[in-house]
């Protein structure tokens, strides 16, 4: 893949004093699982056309590092079903150590079990993988497909192939509720880290949220009847606060958009797969990247997009959930990148 121009020394600082130094870049809004707290069973993907092209997602990628972008996570959707993404991996990872610290990964595992070496070989160190339950029945409903056992075959391989392995449980009042404290007991003897994370109430779904909706302080509630917990000072730059548990010895992460406001040390953007740039995940707020990639002068009105993005960021989200009201944002997670 070829680069683009060196871009203006000049990180992106938003109105509220925050430097930005993480990107989260999704490559697909497409997935192979149909989550029932993320998306509809019939769910309308984005047509092929309008989605960046990998050259233009590298491009975009190396434009953020030439701002002062140190970390980016590569998002869907899914993203390892987007075919050649490996080569997109490769060509971010050609700049680790060369303004980029980290290149990170999100991903449900169903396909990581054959890709797991070859991230680790393009520079990926550690990734999240989402894994809401242990049960395969409750697995099959969660999620819409019979699958967990790929899932757990592919953080295997990630295992193996020597990568941190970060597991995202969504916590699910009455669904997953009770297993929780398991499944953190499992993944810590495995040796993996767990963030637990309330539902976003981003995008339509079949069903209504509050449902299932748990606020993290009462699964803290739970996990300290069995456990020990002792907060940590560890701190990775995302939202997650973090706990050490005296008795398997592992850390674990806790993520509140809805009980625990998180945005003061917001130092991360998302762009979606269309090229659209979201200064935040509960707002509106967007900067249009694929036009600017696009034109004639790209180089710079890309670096005037940034600075607006930098313009328009706000303060914090305002999430809130509520019996029958509707989403925060009409875009699901998957178009937005998780």
């Amino acid at each position: 893949m070829s680069g683009c121009s060196t871009m203006a020394d000049k990180g992106l600082v938003d109105s509220f004093g925050r430097r930005i130094t993480y990107l989260r870049l999704s490559v697909t809004d497409r997935c192979d699982l149909r989550c029932t707290y993320c998306m509809p069973e019939k769910m309308r993907f984005l047509p092929r056309s309008e989605v960046l092209s990998l050259e233009e997602l590298h491009r975009l990628a190396l434009a953020f590092i030439d701002r002062g972008i140190t970390r980016i996570r590569l998002t869907g959707g899914e993203p390892l079903v987007r075919r050649d993404m490996l080569d997109l991996v490769k060509a971010i990872g050609a700049r680790l150590g060369d303004g980029l610290d980290e290149l990170t990964l999100t991903t449900n595992g169903m396909q990581l079990a054959d890709k797991a070496q070859a991230l680790a070989d393009a520079g990926v160190r550690r990734i999240n993988i989402s894994l809401d339950t242990l049960d395969p029945a409750l697995f099959a409903r969660l999620t819409r497909r019979d699958s967990l056992p790929q899932v757990l075959s592919g953080i295997a391989a990630a295992r193996e192939a020597g990568l941190k392995v970060k597991l995202n449980t969504v916590a699910l009042k009455g669904l997953n509720e009770a297993q929780i404290p398991d499944l953190v007991a499992w993944a810590h003897g495995e040796g993996h880290e767990v963030t637990l994370i309330e539902t976003m109430p981003l995008g339509e779904v079949d069903g209504d949220r509050t449902d299932h909706y748990l606020p993290i302080p009462a699964v803290v509630d739970q996990l300290e009847r069995r456990f020990t917990l002792a907060a940590s000072d560890h701190r990775t730059g995302g939202p997650a606060r973090y706990y050490d548990i005296a008795e398997t010895g592992g850390r674990l992460g806790l993520i509140t958009p809805l009980t625990n406001n998180f945005c003061a040390t917001c130092n991360r953007v998302r762009v979606t797969a269309t090229g659209q740039l979201f200064a935040c995940l509960g707002g509106s707020e967007q900067v249009d990247l694929r036009a600017a990639l696009r034109s004639e002068d790209s180089d710079a009105l890309l670096s005037r997009a940034l600075d607006t993005a930098m313009q328009v960021k706000p303060e914090r989200h305002h999430f809130a959930i509520a019996e029958g009201s509707a989403p925060a944002q009409p875009r699901h997670m998957s178009m937005t990148g998780g």
